[in-house]
């Protein structure tokens, strides 16, 4: 009896080995660090970001993860605080890449990006075995993929140029705007803004004057009043600018606080307490632009919409961007294709990515690493009105699209030289 005990023991336990060996080995997961404002005052631009990020690894995870030959892995987003700041932000490439990451995602502020881009290819030209790729989800300055554009950096937003042409594609037909004054944020991206501004300005509506073109430091403003009263005296029928954050958020409240009743043609005006610190005075006057809105048409569009907000329920969570849900999904196609993690090997197929998610379709072109996809501008308007089904962080606000703009419009020409490894 004891002998057969024995070996019903043993049999058990040499059953429960083989099993435990026959169980897949977990694999590490594919790190992307996100270098971003986490502290100061775009502190909640860079927060809105991380949920983007966070929510569409969760959904390649729920999947499977990433296909690759030693095994799936998962993708994980990793915070550095680079607190808005140039030499944070090359502290914090610094500890990424010892931190054994070769992904980094950043794009509030395309200064940060300039010089991330800089930092980049000096290091893969010197650590060619641990190269870095750089994500891009928001930095616009057409700089960084015409003169600036590495074979290294991938840009998944439109940048000024094409959004400003796709705002000009309204204001054109906007006859009852005969003034406009041009403000934004004194750094390269805002100075880009207003400079493609003016020139649209001169080519779309020659026939309107401007009469205000200035330039503010960049997040240190705490009160807009005196820029908000020199707009009201100036008479402009319109406000047109880039800014976006606290910037966007204070010069629009200051306006409405000194009875300002023109329209504000803007690249962020649908989020991050705009609608809200303008309520009724904004309806009919807000018009921003970006690669989707929750409101555009569609059964698609909504279900991806209402996905996110079951996500994040909170009203000051309500802050989602198709792009970014976009360049995830290229980044694990890339992955795949690439049969590795290597960064020049991922890069080589990220230059062709097509993808698409609810509806929504995205490719990359390889020439300068330029995303190309649908535009649109939206207007503000009360929710329950036509076209506003839904409201934006709870304000009772949302934006209705008014204007859709195919990817083969959107498009522009380039002067990217790109030098390939």
């Amino acid at each position: 009896m004891q002998k057969l005990l024995k070996r019903v023991a043993l049999a058990l336990c040499l059953g429960a080995v083989l099993a435990v060996q026959a169980q897949p080995v977990a694999q590490p997961p594919v790190r992307i660090a996100l270098i971003e404002s986490l502290s100061g005052p775009f502190a909640n631009t860079g927060e809105a970001v991380f949920r983007n990020l966070v929510w569409a690894t969760e959904r390649v995870n729920a999947r499977g993860g990433v296909k690759l030959p030693g095994g799936a892995r998962n993708l994980a987003v990793e915070r550095y605080d680079n607190k808005g700041q140039n030499e944070e932000a090359l502290a914090a490439l610094r500890s990424a890449i010892d931190d054994g990451v070769t992904v980094i995602a950043q794009g509030n502020s395309s200064a940060i990006a300039a010089t991330l881009i800089d930092a980049i290819n000096k290091h893969n030209e010197r650590e060619p075995g641990k190269r870095v790729l750089f994500l891009n989800y928001s930095a616009v300055d057409p700089i960084l993929t015409n003169e600036k554009c590495s074979y290294w950096h991938f840009r998944f937003d439109a940048h000024a140029d094409m959004r400003m042409a796709a705002l000009m594609d309204v204001l054109k037909d906007d006859k009852a705007v005969k003034s406009v004054y041009l403000i934004g944020q004194d750094y390269s991206f805002g100075q880009a803004v207003l400079r493609e501004a003016r020139k649209q300005l001169g080519v779309q509506r020659a026939d309107v004057q401007i009469v205000g073109d200035e330039l503010h430091a960049l997040g240190r403003v705490k009160d807009f009043i005196p820029y908000a009263v020199k707009i009201k005296a100036s008479g402009a029928q319109a406000v047109l600018t880039g800014n976006w954050g606290n910037d966007l958020t204070l010069l629009i409240k200051a306006a409405k606080d000194v009875g300002y009743e023109g329209k504000f043609y803007t690249f962020y005006g649908n989020a991050l307490g705009v609608p809200a610190a303008l309520g009724d005075a904004g309806v009919g006057k807000v018009i921003a632009v970006a690669d989707w809105f929750p409101n555009e048409p569609g059964d698609a569009s909504e279900t991806f919409y209402q996905a996110f907000r079951q996500r994040f329920p909170r009203p000051q969570d309500d802050y989602v961007h198709m792009r970014m849900q976009l360049m995830m999904e290229a980044f694990a196609q890339g992955l795949e294709k690439a049969g590795s993690t290597e960064s020049g090997a991922v890069a080589a197929q990220l230059e062709r990515a097509a993808v698409a998610v609810s509806g929504h379709k995205g490719a990359m072109r390889a020439a300068d690493h330029q995303f190309q996809q649908p535009l649109l501008v939206a207007m503000m308007g009360k929710q329950g009105g036509p076209g506003v089904k839904f409201d934006v962080e709870g304000s009772g606000y949302g934006f209705r699209v008014i204007k859709t703009i195919a990817p083969e419009r959107a498009e522009q020409p380039h002067s990217c030289k790109m030098v390939r490894p």
